[in-house]
């Protein structure tokens, strides 16, 4: 399997309906900044609870009867059974209506959708995990998966960033892995607060002072579109090649499936062909389309 095929892997829930949400309860919320929270649920019926399974990287539909439904990343990992982990950030009418949803509330999964990250070909490598805001989202269910097989992958550097200290998510993630004697860990801010103790500047300017090589590794990369775009050129100039820069884009995905082509970007959708896509892929249009 080369690095290119990566899009070839696909796996659906509701294979007889894809548009049938199942119903999941909502258990634990966290607050992890002013505008964005993490929902923990799990399924009502008792049978998906225990044979539903997914891949870190694939996405899920979300809803809110009455209200509508959109498109999030499984931010919890594969390897943590017991609940799913999906992190809104409030940006539009769904988003906002699921910052009032409350623990016990129940509301509609359709997926697991979209295609997952490599691993059978990032086994091991050296990885490199760049980061921006909420970006950190779908690569913590690739981290964690990481880490809980850690004796299959060799060095680990995570450099992750948000404008402010207020806007990183996960902190509690952050001070774990930051413990972690075996992953270089580096956390920046593009200004600090008063309190702020750490590392200020843009994450491509920070990869760019890191210089993780680019020998046996492989990046994977994740955040706002200008953050993507402005990483690869770094990752270029420490030595990656395209086949070698991996990431995963949400933006435009409505419907989840192909169909109603919201997601198009270049002569892909979003949706149907990734989330996750090499460099080598989308290299010809990401800087005009994303």
């Amino acid at each position: 399997m080369a690095i290119t095929d990566i899009n070839q892997r696909k796996k659906l829930l509701a294979q007889d309906n894809v548009y049938l949400p199942h119903l999941v309860v909502i258990d634990k919320i966290i607050e992890e900044t002013p505008s964005i929270r993490t929902l923990h649920f799990n399924f009502k019926d008792g049978k998906l609870r225990k044979e539903f399974t997914f891949e870190s990287g694939q996405f899920a539909e979300l809803s809110i009867f009455g209200i509508g439904e959109a498109t999030f990343c499984i931010s919890s990992s594969p390897t943590r059974n017991g609940h799913l982990e999906c992190t809104i950030n409030r940006v539009g009418v769904v988003t906002n209506a699921m910052h009032r949803l409350s623990i016990g509330t129940e509301i509609g999964f359709r997926g697991p959708y979209g295609n997952s990250f490599p691993f059978e070909l990032m086994r091991g490598k050296n990885l490199v995990f760049v980061g921006g805001g909420i970006g950190l989202a779908p690569l913590r269910s690739l981290i964690w998966n990481v880490l809980d097989n850690r004796d299959k992958y060799e060095n680990i550097d995570i450099i992750y960033g948000a404008r402010s200290p207020v806007d990183l998510c996960f902190k509690y993630d952050l001070d774990i892995w930051n413990q972690d004697k075996t992953i270089n860990m580096i956390t920046t801010v593009d200004k600090g607060d008063k309190n702020w103790m750490g590392r200020e500047g843009f994450v491509p300017a920070v990869l760019e002072q890191i210089a993780p090589s680019a020998k046996k590794a492989i990046a994977v990369v994740c955040g706002p579109p200008i953050m993507i775009r402005l990483t690869f050129p770094v990752l270029e100039k420490l030595g990656f090649v395209p086949g070698q820069m991996i990431t995963t884009l949400e933006k435009r995905m409505k419907c989840g499936i192909g169909k109603c082509g919201r997601c198009n970007i270049g002569n892909l959708y979003v949706c149907r062909d990734g989330p996750v896509f090499t460099y080598a892929q989308i290299r010809n249009f990401i800087s005009d389309e994303y």
